[in-house]
């Protein structure tokens, strides 16, 4: 084996234990912003030192992993279709041997569709892309996916895998099963195992065990650790089965002292709003700020200011209202014409003294016959 690519090798199978914990953030690449990976490098931040290996795209590692890290990369380099497409097998190669290489990639992986539509096409791109990646001296992982209607039991997986390790491929992911030993005899390369849909943490710590019993030299976890409410604390417990050879109930009940020391933390992080409580007793400098109100007040005059220029119109209305002496002119013509009423009513007054001028006569009437008595004579 060339030196270079068995030093690859060595940086995702550590030599020390003949075992890996790859850490798998691919899921992407056909499933968009899956739940829980929506913001990549904020999931990888924390879990990337606790990985032996990343499994990822070029996307994602140029953008969300710091280029600094010491942790290797497994890129992938297959695609083509997605979770809405008809059929997720037709896949081909989407990355170039020189790009991975800028990317420094320590080893490449793509998947195969054994039994499926596409089988012929993922096989031979395996056998080629194995060729290819053999000039740089690139270790090549194959993926032994498996579709809606493939079935994941001992036979087919030790057909899938056996076929990636003849087209060259140096390392298998695949799925555990039932009988894996038998997966495992057949094949005559190193056997890494998915993690899978999300399952409840201490099952996927027995999924995890029982690889490692049954000859896998490690497993490729992804959602079981991101998904996971303490995916540090998971990642850790799945370490101490892989590298530590801890039982299940050891490696949960770690995984359960240190959720729940990431609780305390969140609390206490939490915790941190009576700080800002300790602030409320700031109210009397709020209550300071209220002698401030005069300042409110000095900019009420700036709108009473306004409001002249408001009465200021009001005289203009008044102005409008100083019209009405013309209402008032055209009175006095009404005024006009009730003295000629007026002229009218002399006219009959005149006609009541020719009237009274008869009355008069009545002394006439009212005279006695008799003649007044005439004084005696001295």
């Amino acid at each position: 084996m060339d030196w270079g690519l068995e030093n690859r090798l060595s940086r995702i199978i550590k030599p020390q234990d003949n075992r890996a914990l790859m850490l798998a953030v691919d899921h992407g690449y056909f499933l968009g912003p899956t739940e829980k990976l929506e913001n990549p490098k904020k999931v990888i931040g924390p879990l990337l030192k606790h990985c032996d290996s990343l499994m990822l795209t070029r996307g994602v590692q140029r953008s969300s992993v710091s280029a600094t890290t010491e942790t290797p990369m497994v890129l992938r380099v297959s695609g083509g279709s997605s979770i809405i497409g008809d059929d997720l097998s037709q896949e081909d190669i989407t990355v170039s041997i020189e790009d991975a290489i800028r990317l420094n990639a320590s080893a490449l992986a793509m998947s195969i569709f054994v039994g499926s539509k596409y089988e012929y096409q993922t096989v031979v791109n395996l056998g080629k892309l194995v060729s290819e990646a053999a000039k740089y001296g690139l270790p090549v992982l194959a993926v032994t996916a498996v579709g809606k209607e493939l079935g994941k039991d001992a036979r087919y997986l030790s057909l899938a895998c056996r076929m990636a390790a003849e087209q060259g491929a140096h390392i298998v992911k695949t799925y555990y099963c039932e009988n894996f030993e038998k997966v495992v005899q057949s094949c005559p390369v190193p056997i890494i195992v998915a993690g899978g849909k999300k399952i409840p943490e201490r099952d996927a710590l027995q999924l995890t065990y029982n690889s490692i019993k049954a000859g896998a030299v490690g497993v490729d976890i992804g959602r079981n650790v991101w998904q996971s409410e303490h995916p540090v604390a998971m990642i850790k417990a799945v370490r101490a089965i892989v590298h530590g050879n801890s039982n299940v109930d050891k490696a949960f009940k770690l995984y359960q002292k240190l959720a729940s020391e990431d609780s305390k933390n969140t609390q206490k992080s939490k915790g941190n709003k009576p700080n800002q409580n300790k602030n409320k007793p700031n109210k009397p400098n709020q209550n300071k700020n209220k002698p401030n109100k005069p300042n409110q007040n000095k900019n009420k005059p700036n709108q009473n200011k306004n409001k002249p220029n408001q009465n200021k119109n009001k005289p203009n209305q008044n102005k409008n209202k100083s019209n009405k002496p013309n209402q008032n002119k055209n009175k006095p013509n009404q005024n006009k014409n009730k003295p000629n009423q007026n002229k009218n009513k002399p006219n009959q007054n005149k006609n009541k003294p020719n009237q009274n001028k008869n009355k008069p006569n009545k002394p006439n009437q009212n005279k006695p016959n008799t003649p007044k008595p005439t004084p005696a004579k001295k």
